[in-house]
């Protein structure tokens, strides 16, 4: 069985699982219960000056038959006494020794910063996670992702941090910024070990179109709220992925956060760089057992792979992620439909053509149908192949593509609702592997059929 454990700044943890800062960390007891589950570490809910919060709080949006797909909240950072906080982090601390327990902190000045990290450290804390993050609320305060956003004031307050604490300091990242660089080389200059990512996405879950009122409701108004869920996981990847392929950011430990529901999320975000991943939309939805299959998918990943710790999982996804000109243009894919699978709904059809290059086509067309229904391009041949799959539709034909046309753009694959009907076959081009870039170096980047005004630019640098 491979070794889940984890080395986070020196700081070991049982397990890459951890709670995010959210309402599942907000108490002691939601924190040792969690434990118990099975999770190696939790980030206790932001603590800091307590703040009064609003009712509603939480927005979702579901998709299809998935409920909260994405969940939007206007809640802020604890509503406690520190004091009761701190004991209750005294008592998870001294019943769970060996897994991870992180503070997340916002304060506004030199001297807050100092007394409660401080006392953070007295009440056990093994890290500290200085939360930069916040899209709502905080930050019309001067806190939360007001720094995460301005990297002078990060280096700034992270430099301070720095100076204050004996256990390491993670910088958690505002996602809502034009470049992630900026705040994660701010925070590597102010000496920092570690960086979490991502906060919260600022949004507005959407309108109550009787009441005209954005939602959540409070009343009879409403605010930006900060976005997660499943569906900000792309845009988490992403993020994540900018940071560790950086020469310098890349050194430093990262926490990944943002949609992560299974274990095969968590994995993805391991292999794009991050050692621990950190959870909340999933557990506020499904609650803290979800570890369980957490915790056994990812050392059954890890066995069949050969790898004999998470450690060895870590940035293996790095070294594939280029900028679009390193990609080759040689390549290429070509759609192939499954004639004993296929049930003939013809929503690949209906995608190919209307949103993409209308390459798939159907049977049974005269020339003059095809051309009518939006055709530029007939194949010499389409073969008549009824559907003969269990649940098809009667009398439906089995869409054919068009190979000398398709892009491979995987549109067709991602619409049809039968797994594995439609797949993505390589083909040989017989050209060798040229990346845009190398077009450039090699000045051949002119592509005929453009502007005027390109063309003449181009003939006087002749």
């Amino acid at each position: 069985m491979a070794d889940l454990s984890i080395d986070f700044c020196g700081i070991r943890s049982p397990n890459p699982f951890w709670l995010a800062s959210a309402p599942p960390t907000n108490t002691g007891d939601q924190v040792m219960r969690a434990f118990d589950a099975g999770w190696g570490g939790a980030v206790w809910k932001t603590l800091g000056n307590p703040i009064v919060n609003v009712t509603s709080r939480f927005g979702g949006i579901d998709y299809g038959n998935t409920r909260l797909m994405g969940l939007n909240n206007v809640e802020l950072i604890t509503d406690r006494p520190l004091e009761v906080n701190f004991r209750e982090m005294r008592e998870v601390k001294k019943r769970f020794p060996k897994h991870t327990l992180v503070a997340s902190l916002m304060v506004e000045t030199k001297e807050e910063w100092r007394e409660i990290i401080q006392r953070s450290e007295d009440a056990g804390a093994d890290l500290l996670e200085l939360n930069f993050g916040c899209p709502h609320g905080m930050c019309e305060r001067g806190m939360g992702s007001a720094v995460g956003a301005e990297p002078k004031v990060l280096e700034e307050i992270a430099r301070w941090a720095v100076a204050f604490a004996r256990v390491p300091v993670i910088v958690k990242l505002t996602p809502n910024v034009g470049d992630i660089l900026e705040p994660g080389e701010a925070a590597v200059r102010a000496g920092v070990p570690a960086l979490s990512l991502i906060n919260t996405v600022k949004s507005i879950m959407g309108v109550d179109l009787d009441r005209m009122v954005p939602l959540p409701r409070v009343g009879d108004a409403s605010t930006n709220g900060g976005y997660c869920g499943p569906a900000v996981k792309p845009i988490a990847l992403h993020l994540l992925s900018q940071l560790a392929r950086h020469p310098q950011c890349g050194k430093l430990a990262i926490s990944g956060i943002g949609g992560i529901s299974n274990w095969r999320d968590a994995a993805e975000f391991i292999a794009l760089g991050a050692t621990s991943v950190q959870v909340c939309t999933a557990v506020m939805h499904h609650g803290f057992r979800i570890v369980e299959d957490m915790l056994e998918g990812l050392s059954d990943f890890l066995d069949e792979k050969g790898m004999s710790s998470v450690a060895e999982l870590r940035g293996r996804a790095v070294p594939a992620y280029r900028e679009w000109g390193e990609l080759d243009l040689s390549y290429k894919l070509v759609a192939d439909i499954n004639p004993d699978t296929c049930i003939g709904c013809q929503l690949c059809y209906v995608a190919c053509m209307d949103g993409s290059h209308q390459c798939i086509h159907l049977p049974g067309r005269t020339e003059e149908q095809s051309r009518q229904a939006g055709h530029t391009h007939l194949p010499q041949h389409v073969p008549e192949r009824a559907v003969t799959a269990a649940a098809g539709t009667p009398g439906a034909r089995v869409p054919f593509v068009d190979e000398e046309e398709c892009v491979g753009c995987n549109l067709c694959q991602l619409v049809c609702p039968v797994p594995g009907c439609i797949t993505m076959e390589e083909v040989s081009t017989g050209r060798p592997p040229e990346s845009w870039n190398d077009r450039i170096a090699q000045g051949k980047s002119y592509v005929p059929g453009g502007l005027e005004a390109t063309e003449a630019a181009r003939r006087r640098n002749r």
